[in-house]
């Protein structure tokens, strides 16, 4: 038959190196590794992952989550750096599941690309390991997709699910949040996470080179991981004064904070209760943007909020700093008056 003298075709010639990606496991098992818990069974590599449910837990309910980085992944392929933007992707989901009051108990990627580059691929998967460890949960898997023609060359895109255990007695529903109540804000390391289309915007229209050494540390912040509040808050809902918890993400505190109230109560933040980083102001006087579209686009400092009884905000603020957070006061709990907004900044 005249099929004879044509060439063989392989997956490779198709764009898909099967060795590239069995390399990529590799380099990522003792990233992996060190996430651990001793609910997971098996490691990295099987066709799924088996997780027993910790007898730590005697009425447990799952929380799950999932999220991705969004366009702060141009930002990492302009400035070349793969390696906090895993960290990114768990912090989205595991600050996410946290807000319940769970425990982040394991996590898997999805890493899809045009053409695999292991070692990008490393750096990424050695941020999403890195993530796990501070949130303390397992990476137990994940999904590598090579699909040539699918990406522009040197981009791929992630996405990250997280699946934690809480006490079903113990759920945080927000449903006792009463007036008189204190909210405390956690510091946000940046704009972690959201706003990045805007951001992007604001760079292009100011003209900044960050590859320039002058400008390197602008880079740094832009780029800075999302804080992974994990384990303090934990230990602070083990003491049993957290009544709610909004993670601030796109729509900034005017949007999140209502998503954990009653609907007839409402948190009045004071803006001049904290400082913003730095990075905030330079992104509003490069862009000229107004203070209402700071307000619902970035976390203006503020990367999670903790609602506590007016008795144990001192406590509270107390036993968040000693493990690193750095708190501010920011509002107070009063009764909604017919349909005014659930959140007011001023």
């Amino acid at each position: 038959m005249s099929s004879t003298s044509v060439t063989p075709l392989t997956y490779k010639d198709a764009g898909v190196d099967i060795e590239a990606g069995d390399q990529l496991v590799e380099n990522i098992k003792p990233f992996a590794k060190r996430t651990m818990r001793p609910e997971v069974m098996g490691g990295i590599g099987g066709f799924g992952a088996l997780v027993e449910v910790s007898k730590n837990y005697k009425n447990p309910v799952m929380v799950a989550g999932t999220d991705g980085v969004g366009t702060k992944l141009k930002l990492a392929f302009h400035l070349n750096k793969h390696d906090t933007v895993g960290e990114d992707l768990v912090a989205m989901s595991v600050n996410d599941i946290l807000v319940q009051g769970a425990e982040p108990i394991f996590f898997l990627d999805y890493f899809a690309c045009g053409k695999l580059d292991v070692a990008v691929a490393t750096d990424v998967v050695r941020g999403i390991a890195h993530g796990c460890e501070l949130a303390g949960c397992a990476l137990i898997g994940g999904e590598t997709a090579e699909m040539p023609s699918m990406y522009p060359a040197g981009e791929y895109d992630l996405a990250g699910f997280a699946v934690g255990l809480v006490e079903k007695e113990s759920i945080i529903t927000g449903e006792t949040i009463a007036p008189g109540d204190v909210v405390l804000g956690l510091q946000s390391s940046g704009a972690h996470s959201n706003g990045y289309s805007l951001i992007r915007k604001i760079i292009d229209r100011s003209g900044v080179d960050l590859h320039q050494p002058e400008n390197k540390q602008l880079a740094l912040d832009l780029i800075a991981p999302t804080r992974i509040y994990v384990k303090p808050l934990l230990a602070l809902i083990k003491s049993g004064m957290v009544k709610g918890m909004a993670h601030i993400t796109g729509g900034g505190l005017t949007e999140n904070i209502p998503r954990v109230l009653p609907k007839s109560v409402v948190a009045v933040i004071d803006r001049k209760a904290w400082q913003a980083p730095a990075i905030f102001q330079w992104l509003q006087q490069a862009g000229n943007v107004d203070d209402a579209e700071m307000a619902r686009t970035f976390n203006c400092g503020i990367g999670m909020v903790v609602i506590v009884e007016r008795g144990h905000a001192d406590s509270a603020k107390a036993q968040l700093e000693a493990a690193g957070e750095r708190v501010f006061v920011v509002g107070a709990i009063r009764h909604r008056g017919g349909d005014e907004p659930q959140t007011i900044v001023f």
